[in-house]
């Protein structure tokens, strides 16, 4: 129970049901907005969400949600997940600097933005050959005479800059690595890791199955996020990087699940 500006309380779902009004009115609302107009957690947002979608009223997105109608333009672009959660996808880039496999190994880079500075801070003593699909991580990359590159085909996106299709899926079914570094739109504990376009999902699948050991990089806000297209379980999942926002029930699911936290 919440309450209101004027301190009267108010119960989970006369705020859920002004949530949707707030969100169909704004057409988008983010988590953290959504916990300053109605004075709680981030994570009982979250939860808010998660039953106004069951319902059918909204749709979750990446940091918070649109009306259930909005569906068609929920995928945001490169650019707006770019500059989403900046200092949270800094640090978690620089955590997973610690999961890198020894010099000479392979390892596949996702399309994604916290993927992305990830590629851009690694370390200059340690040789790899890196597999993407992401034009932006193969234009950091190529050239660096520690990196041996490997841009895989395929159709490349406008909204996620990255090649998908069956030339790209062909290609990783011929890749062994050492470690993969996924992205993701969603990640929830009961669904798995979630992406809204079929021929990302297809991508993001191969690579997962490519990996010798999956790496998640993903933000807590997409923690208890499930969008349309499933690419892998959550047993899938070996290692997940994350900001301290994740909720002390979110770890524990994952934990029992089997999934390594790594807390940057």
């Amino acid at each position: 129970m919440s309450r209101t500006h004027e301190g009267a309380p108010v119960y989970a779902e006369e705020r859920q049901h002004a949530m949707a009004q707030v969100i169909t009115r704004q057409h988008r609302s983010s988590v953290a907005e959504l916990a300053e107009e109605f004075s709680v957690t981030t994570e009982t947002v979250r939860r808010d969400l998660s039953a106004l979608e069951r319902l059918g009223l909204v749709r979750r997105v990446h940091g918070g949600a649109v009306p259930a109608s909005a569906l068609a333009v929920a995928e945001p672009g490169l650019t707006e997940r770019d500059v989403a959660n900046t200092a949270a996808k800094d640090q978690i880039a620089a955590a997973a600097l610690s999961l890198l496999p020894p010099p000479g190994s392979t390892i596949i880079l996702d399309a994604g933005s916290t993927t992305v500075r990830l590629a851009a801070i690694l370390p200059r003593d340690h040789r790899l050959t890196v597999v993407t699909h992401a034009v932006p991580i193969a234009a950091r990359l190529a050239g660096l005479p520690y990196i041996d590159l490997v841009l895989l085909p395929g159709r490349v996106r406008r909204t996620t800059h990255a090649a998908v299709g069956a030339d790209t899926v062909g290609a990783l079914a011929d890749i062994r690595a050492d470690v993969s570094f996924l992205a993701t739109n969603g990640l929830s504990t009961t669904y798995g890791l979630t992406t809204p376009d079929r021929d990302e999902a297809a991508t993001k699948r191969a690579i997962a199955s490519a990996g010798r050991r999956t790496v998640v990089l993903a933000d807590s806000s997409k923690i208890g996020v499930e969008s349309s297209q499933r690419f892998a379980a959550i047993t899938d999942v070996d290692v997940l990087v994350t900001d301290s926002g994740i909720s002390p029930d979110d770890r524990s699911a994952l934990d029992a699940a089997g999934v390594e936290v790594v807390v940057a």
